[in-house]
């Protein structure tokens, strides 16, 4: 049974299909995601409670109990940590690498609501859940800075405007806000005022509560129209807070302005973040050097570092690195439309940038590799027919591997590029055996029609059981447990794929392209006449 005579018999049909191979593998090659490692993360969710003024004993009794008992019955839950501190807590709940993440997350969502009853009842909002990964840093900082609009203006587009729109990019797990400024009014009472006027901490607290809310007033209903009362009591500014009336003494009111300083500022001022500009120090001291007194001052602020606001975007488990970043990077123009002009945006860190320059190192060694080989191969046989016929199977198996790794959800990374380049080697083995059975049958003196199918006849099942055999050799890394197992899992396929492919095209293309171009040996023709030649002369 000769499996390569189908071939050899239709270079029509055989040229076609390696021409549809090489189209398909070219346009999956354009589909396929980039990134540093295939993506192996644990199944993390991430569970978050507030209770304002609570002390972590409290959030870890009553909040993080409840739901650690509700999350205790789930299945597929390798580990489950939870951290209270003041006000807050966080559950993070690890699952196994076979379970679902969408199944795990509507589990958690089940548990969250069957713990609702003994939860609290003042706590703001209901606990919520994310999908993420605590250990995976960050892929991408921006920062929000201005020199002109305070940092509390900043914050507020900062936070109602980009940090919303960047958490709804697929993909985002979450984008956390480094050296929040949210703007608030700060009151700072005097005890000796208060305890001069004979006024309390919860008076003030309660006056200050009942005057700055937001309710509506009712309805006036009339013959023919209706009419909505609109009043807003909210105060926005410190100012409109000092004139508040805290109570009356004889007669009197008196004002908050009265019992301390009311002051613009912010929720948290014991946090902070800068921004620093690119530039090296001594740049910056060598052109201070040269500047105005005025020119220096301000360039050793602007190297010291500038306050900012800064956004960390962290990506969901499962998701492609350099997709994301840029997702969010074709966003970065809109954003800058959309925020006043005082206000600076700009990139702090991209992940992706060392991604992509490690997988271009990759691939510059797989094209170096396939040029060696195709050097060797010239520098053994000296035939160029001969050089070019094995040499295509290269290129068709790598191409053909690219299809199979987008049917399979693969992306190019380091492992896979690096299995695309040991299987270089592997790949041309096939088709050297191939063409030099082919060789030694028109040697013999048959044409290369006839040297082709004598040849493959011979040769086929060899070539089948050399394939077969080196495939097997990655079968048990197929079966690996573990982060290990999931990472070296896409190394083993690809490799193995390849390795497939190039049986198939050592079976097909290689003979049909040795019936048809390869040329027939000169050498023991030469060495044949040159004989002849001498026997002549000697007579």
């Amino acid at each position: 049974m000769n499996i390569s005579e189908l071939f050899i018999r239709r270079p029509i049909m055989t040229t076609l299909v390696m021409v549809g191979i090489l189209i398909f593998g070219v346009m999956s090659y354009q589909l396929l995601p980039v990134s540093d490692l295939p993506n192996v993360d644990y199944p993390t969710l991430q569970v978050s409670a507030s209770l304002p003024g609570a002390s972590p004993e409290t959030m870890a009794s009553s909040v993080a109990t409840p739901l650690e008992q509700q999350f205790s019955s789930i299945a597929g839950v390798s580990s489950m940590t939870s951290t209270s501190s003041l006000g807050s807590t966080q559950i993070t709940l690890q699952f196994d690498l076979n379970r679902d993440i969408d199944g795990a997350a509507q589990d958690v969502q089940a548990g969250i609501s069957k713990a609702a009853k003994q939860l609290p009842t003042n706590m703001p909002t209901p606990p919520s859940y994310r999908k993420v990964n605590p250990a995976d840093q960050p892929i991408l900082y921006i920062s929000l800075n201005s020199s002109i609009m305070p940092l509390s203006t900043v914050d507020k587009y900062a936070e109602t405007q980009l940090a919303q729109r960047l958490s709804m990019v697929d993909g985002v797990a979450q984008v956390q806000v480094y050296g929040s400024q949210k703007y608030a009014v700060r009151i700072q009472l005097d005890p000796e005022s208060l305890s001069a006027k004979g006024i309390g901490i919860d008076e003030v607290a309660t006056a200050v509560s009942n005057g700055n809310v937001n309710l509506p007033t009712g309805t006036l209903y009339g013959k023919e129209q209706n009419y909505t009362i609109q009043a807003n009591g909210q105060l926005t500014d410190a100012a409109s807070y000092r004139s508040l009336t805290v109570a009356y003494q004889n007669g009197a009111p008196v004002q908050l302005g009265e019992l301390g300083e009311v002051l613009d500022s912010v929720e948290n001022d014991k946090v902070a973040s800068w921004y620093f500009a690119s530039g090296g120090k001594k740049e910056g001291r060598r052109a201070g050097e040269q500047r105005s007194k005025g020119a220096e001052k301000k360039s050793q602020i602007q190297n010291s570092g500038v306050r900012a606001i800064v956004l960390a975007v962290q990506r969901q488990p499962g998701t492609n690195t350099v997709k994301v970043v840029d997702a969010i990077k074709k966003l970065l123009p809109t954003f800058r439309k959309q925020v006043p002009a005082a206000v600076n945006i700009n990139i702090l860190y991209d992940r992706s940038q060392s991604i992509r320059e490690s997988v271009d190192d990759v691939q510059f060694t797989l094209l170096l590799t396939i040029a060696l080989v195709v050097l060797v191969i010239f520098l053994f046989l000296r035939n160029l027919s001969a050089t070019v016929i094995p040499s295509l199977a290269v290129p068709l198996s790598i191409v053909a591997t690219f299809g199979v790794m987008v049917l399979l959800g693969f992306s190019l990374d380091n492992l896979s590029l690096m299995a695309l380049t040991l299987s270089v080697g592997f790949v041309v083995d096939d088709a050297v055996v191939m063409l030099e059975n082919i060789v030694r049958h028109m040697e013999m003196g048959e044409s290369r029609m006839e040297a082709a199918l004598n040849g493959s006849r011979e040769i086929g099942f060899t070539i089948l059981s050399m394939t077969i055999s080196l495939v097997a050799v990655f079968i048990p890394i197929l079966f690996m447990e573990g982060i290990l197992g999931r990472l070296f899992r896409e190394f083993a396929i690809t490799i193995s794929v390849a390795i497939l492919v190039s049986g198939v095209i050592s079976l097909s293309l290689t003979p049909m392209l040795c019936s048809r171009f390869l040329r027939p040996p000169h050498h023991e023709q030469g060495s044949r006449g040159a004989g002849e030649q001498g026997k002549q002369r000697g007579e």
